[in-house]
């Protein structure tokens, strides 16, 4: 045996354990298989010479995968399935009808999430939804039942395009096929993804989910990036299990989650935020209202919905900041700003919307929210901006802010700031303004929960 036909096997032998589902169902019996079956059964493809650089083992090993809501009751379970003793109704349909639509596109395997996996199993379900997004990827063709459509159109109202796991079973893919309620084809293509296939259900899915056409029919790059902008994808949609709407966008920021259903909504999407934070991609930060319940920090939203009402910041592409949550809340470097609060707005309780002016470019105003307990006299207020560059301008070093910047407004229990022992902040020749380092006297500086 060539030292690069053992490197094949081994690569086949690490594809098939690790990057495919636990147990598929074998088409020809309607039998559950698992990986070690499914090795032994392609190993013997495993080309011995690879002449033209072709060989891939996700070519060798195919299946197909289901994308579909959920009935209220009657889909085939695992138990079900092992005993071969599924109960004839409209779940048992649905499976049969996809399994009959998968063998149209020469596949031997399939795979639907209702029956193939051990729920009863922690470890197992825990690994099946981590790997959820990497099974709907490797997949030969992911085939879509809309149960409520007949036509294109309908797909705009369709219930799988509100769902929240659906929305990565439409990204994963390479090969997706739309069946409506009748399990017939809805365009005569052989893949509905297909940059030139039919537009009008790429323009139908865009206008139905929010996503771009291009997000889909091109080859979706999973990552922490774009958070803003995928956050709001998912924003009108629904899970049955709280918990779902952060375990369902792991594979879409590719981070992964310890999975643990009874956490709470609130605390699996505030780790989620926290897992996309570590890449440092500042578009985490860009969503709007209140903070979400955190047991530290206010700079993390409550819900893919915060992010509906983002602003479109177009800060510098590959600008990456250094965040860290700890038990102080989150650590980031920022540019301290001071805002005056204007005179006629220092007294007073109560929810308002103030327009603060920036004691360094008096040409610059900016609206908070504020909600105060106390008088808005207490506070000192600050802009914390975090795209920035520091640069030397001769002995000193200078901040330098980009004209379109963006940044958290912040206060602090009021204290003189520039106390006798430090400097005034004094602006410079070059952009932006000399870097001043202040004696922290002051009270710790807090982001405003009622701003994003």
């Amino acid at each position: 045996m060539s030292d690069d036909f053992a490197r094949r096997l081994e690569e086949f032998d690490q594809y098939v354990m690790n990057h495919i589902p636990i147990r598929l169902i074998r088409l020809s019996d309607m039998t559950f298989v698992g990986r070690d079956d499914v090795r032994k059964h392609f190993r013997s493809s495993v080309p011995q010479t690879n002449s033209f650089g072709i060989y891939k083992a996700s070519r060798l090993v195919k299946y197909a995968i289901l994308s579909h809501r959920w009935l209220d009751s009657g889909e085939p379970t695992y138990e079900e399935m092992k005993a071969g003793s599924l109960a004839a109704g409209p779940g048992y349909e649905k499976l049969k009808n996809f399994c009959r639509a998968a063998r149209q596109y020469n596949v031997e395997f399939a795979w639907s999430d209702t029956c193939c996996i051990n729920k009863s199993s922690s470890t197992e379900l825990d690994e099946s939804i981590r790997s959820m997004f990497r099974w709907y990827r490797n997949s030969e063709i992911c085939v879509v039942h809309l149960a409520k459509s007949t036509t294109i159109k309908d797909i705009l109202l369709d219930e799988w395009t509100e769902r929240g796991w659906t929305l990565q079973e439409l990204l994963a893919p390479f090969y997706i096929k739309f069946f409506n309620k009748y399990w017939t084809p809805m365009t005569n293509d052989s893949n509905d993804k297909r940059k030139e296939a039919t537009t009008e259900i790429l323009q139908t899915l865009e206008k139905a989910t929010g996503v771009p056409h291009h997000e889909i029919y091109w080859q979706f790059n999973p990552g922490p990036s774009k958070v803003d902008e995928r956050m709001a994808w998912a924003a009108r949609r629904k899970t049955t299990r709280v918990e779902d709407v952060a375990y369902s966008l792991m594979g879409i920021f590719d981070v992964s989650l310890q999975i643990a259903y009874g956490e709470g909504g609130d605390r699996a999407f505030c780790r989620l935020i926290e897992a996309i934070m570590q890449a440092g991609d500042p578009s985490v930060l860009n969503w709007k209202g209140a903070a979400a319940k955190h047991h530290t920090s206010d700079a993390i939203p409550r819900s893919p919905r915060s992010f509906l009402d983002r602003r479109e910041l177009k800060l510098a592409s590959g600008g990456r900041l250094e965040m860290t949550m700890t038990g102080l809340g989150l650590r980031m470097h920022l540019v301290i700003v001071p805002l005056r609060l204007p005179l006629e707005m220092a007294t007073g309780t109560g929810r308002d919307r103030i327009t603060f002016d920036c004691l360094l470019c008096p040409n610059i105003r900016i609206d908070i929210t504020v909600h105060n307990s106390l008088a808005h006299g207490q506070y000192q207020y600050a802009l914390g901006i975090i795209n920035y560059s520091l640069v030397r301008d001769g002995s000193r070093e200078v901040v330098e802010m980009q004209g379109k910047s963006a940044g958290f407004p912040l206060r602090c229990r009021k204290i003189d700031l520039f106390s006798s022992s430090t400097s005034a902040p004094r602006t410079t020749g070059v952009a932006g303004f000399e870097t001043v380092y202040l004696e922290q006297i002051f009270g710790p500086w807090r982001k405003i929960r009622e701003e994003g």
